[in-house]
């Protein structure tokens, strides 16, 4: 079934270009990027697809009805523990 134009346009304004975004879960990808990714969302298509470069260098669709993500935000990044070494 296809994502209605309302959810697609939802997903267009809420992750422009450059959102940054972590990766819950992939659905069914067979070679999925690890669960807990973080990336920088690069568009979002007319079937809503989102598509972001993530920092560990793929680059993937996120399918908003099958995959789980989020946004994040640089409070948020900068909050995580840092290792120490």
């Amino acid at each position: 079934m296809a994502m209605s134009r309302g959810r697609i346009e939802f997903y267009k304004e809420h992750y422009p270009r450059g959102t940054r975004v972590q990766l819950d879960s992939m659905g069914d990808d067979p070679n999925p990027v690890p669960n807990g990714t973080k990336g920088t969302v690069s568009f979002v298509d007319d079937i809503g697809t989102v598509f972001v470069n993530f920092d560990n260098g793929r680059s993937l669709g996120i399918c908003p009805e099958v995959d789980k993500f989020h946004k994040i935000t640089e409070q948020t990044e900068v909050q995580e523990p840092k290792m120490s070494m």
